[in-house]
């Protein structure tokens, strides 16, 4: 359970620590569907109060001084002191109520994880679980500075504050509808998609950097029909015949197994699989409930290899 929402972070503390991490007060104000001039008013009275600045802007950022890095560092260790307090209350009701919070990619939230609380909430009905859809790195992130419990990523390093759990290495591949004439085919090669009409994912999504290195100094010429950071638009856009996606085959388990579309496996030297990672807190400042739940998040890791 997050020490914010149980009134034990104060708001200034908690908006301060927010703007660190993501280096804007635009990007903060979003995240906590406020005014950015409420969360600037917030940040001003706190530097006024201790008489130091904690921001200075480069290049339309915000960078943390001095004052602002040793601030941090303390903040961080009482939210590390205040979730293994919260941690400890909780397990001393052990698997019968609790809160675990997951950070996850898009992809996994439209599939995997559904089935995984499914089986979980059979298990332990009045335990609650938060789930925020986030990048890839934003998951990491939310583990190491302890605001989730569990993240699930592609490609990323395990940061500091964290341990990796699990991990898989998973095939890219095209998505197409069934009438496409690559449909029937057990698997393809670059050459084979050329002509063919690509719905990519933007910079935002750690998907798009093994696309573009396999498109790096290749002949093949392909027509791109548009770029989004939704993996739910990609789909829904290849369901309807509109283009080809090129990913794994998380996130369009459903689709796969109504037959509204066909994965067929891309191989290629310049293609390495990409790696689905399952991470968590120190096992010191996790709860039974986070433990139980990561246990049938990794068994549903370990089907994804069949």
């Amino acid at each position: 359970m997050d020490p914010y929402r149980l009134g034990l972070i104060a708001t200034r503390t908690h908006y301060f620590q927010l703007v660190a991490r993501l280096g804007s007060i635009r990007q903060a104000s979003k995240v906590l569907n406020i005014a950015p001039s409420s969360i600037s008013r917030v940040i001003k009275q706190l530097e006024d109060e201790l008489g130091t600045p904690l921001f200075e802007r480069v290049r339309q950022r915000l960078r943390l001084t001095s004052a602002g890095e040793l601030l941090l560092y303390h903040v961080r260790e009482s939210y590390v002191d205040l979730n293994k307090a919260v941690t400890e209350i909780n397990d001393l009701s052990g698997l019968r109520r609790g809160t675990v919070t997951v950070a996850t990619i898009e992809s996994v939230a439209r599939g995997l994880l559904p089935e995984a609380l499914e089986a979980f909430w059979k298990r332990h009905p009045e335990i609650t679980v938060d789930v925020k859809v986030t990048s890839s790195q934003e998951a990491a992130n939310a583990v190491s500075d302890g605001s989730c419990d569990l993240g699930i990523a592609f490609d990323v390093r395990v940061p500091r504050n964290a341990r990796r759990l699990t991990s898989i290495p998973l095939p890219l591949g095209l998505v197409v509808p069934p009438d496409n004439p690559l449909a029937e085919r057990d698997e393809l090669r670059t050459f084979d998609i050329s002509g063919e009409r690509l719905i990519l994912s933007d910079t935002s999504l750690s998907l798009s950097m093994p696309v573009e290195e396999m498109f790096s100094g290749s002949v093949v010429e392909f027509s791109r029909r548009t770029r989004t950071n939704s993996i739910g638009l990609m789909i829904d856009l290849a369901r309807r015949g509109l283009g080809a996606i090129m990913q794994t085959q998380v996130g369009v388990e459903r689709e796969i197994a109504t037959g509204d579309l066909c994965f067929i496996p891309l191989r290629d030297p310049k293609l390495q699989p990409r790696r689905l990672m399952l991470m968590s807190r120190a096992k010191s400042e996790i709860s039974d409930a986070a433990s139980a739940f990561a246990t049938n998040l990794s068994q549903c890791f370990e089907q994804l290899k069949t």
